[in-house]
């Protein structure tokens, strides 16, 4: 339903937003007053659809009255209770029920504040393993170009986006980077491309091969990633990353952050794609956005590894966080899984998903279009640059803000991933306004 306008006229100049011009939004504000299923609505009471599920959080629709009504009845009962040496019964159930969704024995579970805290918590748990293992000189990780693992100090080093990283310094000593899988050969392929996967893990042999392999704790990659455009990676691919880990006991971490929580028709994309990694992140969609939270799921060995070291009443791992397990973030996690559970929803992703695909194949025929990738309900395209890199994707942004769809943008790659809860129909005007938009600039 549409809605009255929403007076806005709040001073913007206090609000240093994130990862946007802000003089420039200053100029033209693109103001969220509301949302409910899969759409938004701007102050005017103009209706946008919501193409990117908020961002990758909220497949299950916005204004879920589940999670509402979780959240109320949690605040209600225990607002916050300190994570260091208390527990809460929230915590220990929704602990249970996501060891019950993660792959094989990766059941154990460590809540954090988001994805950031989630990379940071499982480069610390592989430098700690490694050590009580008795090879504390493993301290290297092995990250990959195009890769995003969040912005604190470990996840913009190991990560490989350029613009995150080029004003703040060195970084984590002992990181090094692979090639990332975004080659030619596998260009407008959808799904897994045919070409290069093997060679391209072998990259990480060189690294071996160059730093020694008892000096690596960890691989760190996204299985699709996600922020640089939805780079999905070639067959055979990580299964070799896996094969090479084994041989050198180097940990295998894979930062689910997007991918997890159905967005590959599987609860996650270990799954999806046959490969279980020592270590997994999640956050975004694990409350369906509604509360920040992040979590890291890991292996039974790895945690039994460092609990083993400890004397039985020490603490075994200094690390955590003010709002790590908070009973209200616990509480829309948990009212969140039953609705994946009860709807189904990771299997209508996946039914969804080969329609979505067609629709993200079809744009290359425009003159426009230089690439289509995806896989489940990740989807992108990139463009021919006009002008300064990234113009034409920016404007893209604003016009089809004006013309009723909230899109990503990544330079000139716009980037959808609809809720789970769309309809064939509603994907049909996304890609409509798309190519109305794309026609005029």
């Amino acid at each position: 339903m549409d809605i009255a306008p929403a007076l806005f006229n709040e001073p913007l100049d206090n609000h240093w937003m994130p990862f946007t011009g802000n003089r420039q939004f200053h100029e033209a504000p693109r103001i969220i007053v509301r949302a409910e299923g899969i759409h938004y609505w701007n102050p005017q009471g103009e209706r946008l659809i919501d193409s990117i599920s908020g961002l990758y959080t909220t497949p299950a629709g916005h204004g879920r009255a589940e999670i509402r009504d979780a959240v109320t009845k949690q605040m209600a009962e225990l607002d916050y209770a300190p994570a260091f040496q208390f527990g809460t019964p929230g915590s220990f159930r929704l602990a249970t029920e996501l060891s019950a969704m993660t792959p094989e024995d990766l059941n154990r579970i460590f809540f954090t504040g988001g994805g950031s805290e989630a990379v940071e918590t499982a480069l610390k748990i592989a430098i700690n393993y490694h050590r009580a293992r008795g090879e504390g000189q493993r301290l290297r990780f092995v990250g990959r170009e195009k890769s995003y693992h969040g912005v604190n100090f470990g996840g913009w080093s190991v990560g490989g986006m350029v613009k995150n990283r080029q004003m703040f310094g060195m970084g984590l000593p002992g990181v090094s980077h692979i090639r990332h899988t975004m080659i030619p050969e596998n260009r407008f392929a959808m799904g897994q491309g045919e070409h290069g996967g093997e060679a391209l893990a072998e990259d990480l042999q060189r690294q071996i091969d160059l730093y020694g392999a008892d000096t690596i704790a960890a691989c760190i990659v996204e299985p699709i990633s996600g922020s640089v455009g939805i780079i999905v990676p070639p067959k055979g691919y990580l299964q070799r990353l896996r094969a090479i880990c084994d041989k050198h006991g180097i940990l295998l971490i894979f930062d689910e952050v997007i991918c997890g929580f159905g967005r590959t028709g599987h609860a996650f994309a270990a799954q999806a794609f046959g490969v279980t990694p020592d270590i997994m992140t999640m956050a975004k969609a694990i409350n369906n956005g509604s509360i920040p939270m992040g979590a890291v799921a890991v292996r039974e060995g790895v945690c039994q590894t460092i609990m083993d070291v400890a004397a039985p009443d020490a603490i075994e791992f200094f690390h955590g966080y003010t709002y790590s397990a908070h009973p209200v973030a616990c509480a829309a996690a948990i009212a969140t899984l039953r609705i994946y559970q009860d709807e189904d929803l990771f299997a209508r992703a996946r039914a969804l998903s080969p329609y979505f695909l067609d629709l993200i194949a079809g744009m290359r025929d425009l003159d426009i279009v230089t690439d289509t990738r995806g896989y489940g309900l990740l989807g992108a395209f990139d463009l021919a640059p006009a002008g300064t890199p990234g113009a034409r994707g920016f404007a893209i942004v604003k016009a089809c803000f004006a013309a009723g769809v909230v899109v990503r943008v990544a330079g000139d790659t716009i980037i959808l991933a609809p809720p789970f809860v769309a309809e064939q129909s509603d994907l049909d005007q996304i890609f409509g306004i798309l190519r109305r938009v794309l026609a005029t600039v």
